[in-house]
């Protein structure tokens, strides 16, 4: 599918590649031959044909410059897509570096997304990720940060089922937003800004000098173009450039505020419109369409942000500093922008947020649309309501993108329920840890999931598996584990349901203690509102099964020794470990180990 989209889209942006070209030349054949039509005429003393012609001219030249710029956006738009379906199988061969990495959200402290790589880099942040925003950024990292109810989950899924086979739907949305690139400022800035008190509030003589000033001193301009005294227009740009100097000030903050946010602006109304266009049929996506008409004017939001949008371009001509000068020293520019500005805060009121905020949902929605739409075979996963169960069949690493990706099926239900899983030396145990971690991750945003089938009740997910020194802190790793194990400890009391992976428990004291430890724990686990796995390479730890029965399930993942080689099955399969590969991996480095 992607394939043949990226070579129809490269296709078509040839196309009007040449088009542009081609347009562009017609408008160096238009001018030059106005220009010889006009000096002919000159020539010839035909004066009004000749101004004339100027006329046509200068509305021909219009007609070919919007004509030119439309051609533009079609190749630019045609380019965007194509470079879409380039992301698309970029991902799907696991090439996730050129995307953000979403570093941005990492915190030491969060209960799992440091150990399952939710952001960072090879991230699930990147896999999904499909927003352009800073808002969108905002919004699918939050889902990714903290698993909805699950009635929300059960919307987004419906949402998200009504958007994934749509492909030329969702990457016309993406498109759209990324003609535009300056979407890094935060909107909430810019919607904290404009509930400031109004510049205009108790100034309403600066209105009437708006209203009066302007037309006099264009007038002066034009009087003195025909001959006549420079006086009036020396007086007025004293008195315009002597307004704009006193509030200086605060034409520069609207136009920083503005300017920042105008593309952000632009692809909110032109994702909008493309959104407000559609009729849908799922709950969530319907009420979103219904906030984005109820607006004051009765207007739909892409038109009321577009009229923002407007007013932000008005401030651009600032940028250029000598028609800054003359329109502002003439025009009160500037001031008039922010009266304008003003007047549609008030038409408006406080609904910005909102639309804003119902752009950004939708670019979340669309990224998880798109995860679903790359991957077929991925499950919807069913919502239990039996406390802390996890059921999956094939269920699989979403990160691992080669075809030997091997699957596995796990079940746990109930509170109190611990997995101890033993195992050699890389034979996946981690890896399983955080197969089974991303996946409720993936399932309680409303994702799909990398199974065939999966079926669970919602948790808290928690993870203790990358602790390390912190010499800032004066932390060893082993401190560092215990005070995560601490925390966990804190979580399972508060009474929600917990559902922790603990990876190579206690790996940083000896043996002894290692293993007191991780029996002392999961015996006081086993009488929380909590279930989970440890892995361990404490053999012994497997003993608990017989102690906690029912509640201690043993779990491991085997290798075999063939020659110098280690095969490795990555099974989960029932009970202990058989066979453990450290010193055959110590003897293969070098180290004279007798086996």
């Amino acid at each position: 599918m992607y394939t043949e989209n990226l070579t129809a889209h490269t296709a078509r942006e040839r196309y009007y590649a040449t088009r542009h070209r081609v347009v562009a030349w017609v408008r160096v054949a238009a001018f030059g031959a106005s220009i010889a039509a006009v000096w002919w005429l000159f020539s010839q003393g035909q004066l009004r044909a000749a101004f004339a012609v100027v006329g046509l001219a200068y509305v021909v030249f219009l007609l070919l410059v919007r004509w030119h710029s439309t051609v533009g956006y079609q190749r630019e738009h045609y380019r965007l897509l194509a470079q879409l379906n380039q992301d698309e199988l970029a991902r799907l061969e696991g090439k996730l570096t050129s995307f953000d990495p979403g570093t941005r959200y990492l915190d030491p402290a969060h209960p799992y997304t440091a150990d399952l790589d939710v952001f960072g880099p090879h991230s699930l942040y990147q896999l999904l990720n499909r927003a352009t925003s800073r808002l969108g950024h905002d919004w699918l990292a939050g889902w990714l940060l903290a698993g909805a109810a699950p009635a929300v989950v059960a919307q987004r899924q419906q949402a998200v089922a009504e958007l994934a086979p749509d492909v030329a739907w969702q990457q016309e949305w993406q498109a759209r937003a990324r003609h535009y690139p300056k979407q890094d400022t935060d909107p909430r800035r810019f919607t904290e800004w404009l509930r400031q008190p109004d510049f205009f509030q108790g100034k309403a003589w600066l209105k009437v000098l708006l209203l009066i000033l302007p037309p006099l001193a264009t007038a002066s301009v034009l009087l003195w173009l025909l001959g006549y005294s420079a006086r009036p227009v020396l007086l007025a740009v004293l008195v315009l450039g002597g307004l704009n100097a006193v509030f200086g000030q605060a034409r520069a903050e609207y136009f920083r505020h503005s300017s920042s946010m105008r593309d952000a602006l632009r692809a909110y109304r032109d994702q909008l419109a493309w959104f407000e266009a559609q009729t849908w049929t799922s709950p969530r996506l319907r009420e979103l369409h219904t906030t984005l008409h109820a607006s004051t004017d009765q207007k739909p939001a892409s038109q009321l942000i577009g009229q923002l949008t407007r007013i932000a371009g008005l401030f651009s001509l600032r940028e250029s500093p000598l028609v800054a000068v003359v329109i502002n020293n003439i025009l009160l520019w500037d001031l008039g922008c922010m009266w304008l500005l003003e007047r549609w805060k008030k038409r408006l009121g406080g609904q910005l947020d909102a639309m804003l905020e119902v752009g950004a949902e939708l670019e979340a929605l669309v990224s998880l649309a798109g995860f679903q739409a790359a991957n077929p075979t991925y499950a919807v996963p069913a919502l239990s309501t039996t406390p802390l169960e996890v059921t999956a069949q094939a269920l699989g690493h979403p990160l691992i993108f080669t075809r030997q990706r091997i699957s596995n099926d796990f079940s746990t239900k109930g509170a109190g329920q611990t997995g101890v899983i033993t195992g050699s030396n890389m034979s996946g145990k981690s890896t399983f840890l955080r197969t089974v971690g991303l996946n409720m991750v993936l399932a309680q945003a409303g994702a799909v999931v990398c199974a065939r089938a999966m079926r669970l009740a919602p948790a808290q997910v928690y993870t203790a598996m990358r602790t390390q020194d912190n010499l800032a802190e004066s932390t060893s790793s082993f401190y560092a584990e215990l005070k995560r194990l601490r925390l966990l400890l804190e979580l399972t009391a508060t009474g929600q349901p917990v559902l922790y992976l603990l990876d190579e428990i206690l790996k940083g004291t000896n043996s002894l203690d290692r293993h007191r430890g991780a029996q002392a724990l999961i015996r006081q686990l086993h009488q929380r509102p909590a279930s989970g796995l440890v892995s361990t390479h404490d053999l012994e730890l497997s003993a608990m099964a017989e102690e906690l029965p029912g509640a201690v399930t043993n779990y491991s993942f085997n290798s075999t020794i063939e020659g110098d080689e280690i095969r490795f099955d990555y099974r989960l399969t029932p009970g202990p470990c058989r066979e453990f590969n450290a010193s055959k991996l110590m003897q293969l480095m070098g180290i004279d180990v007798q086996l």
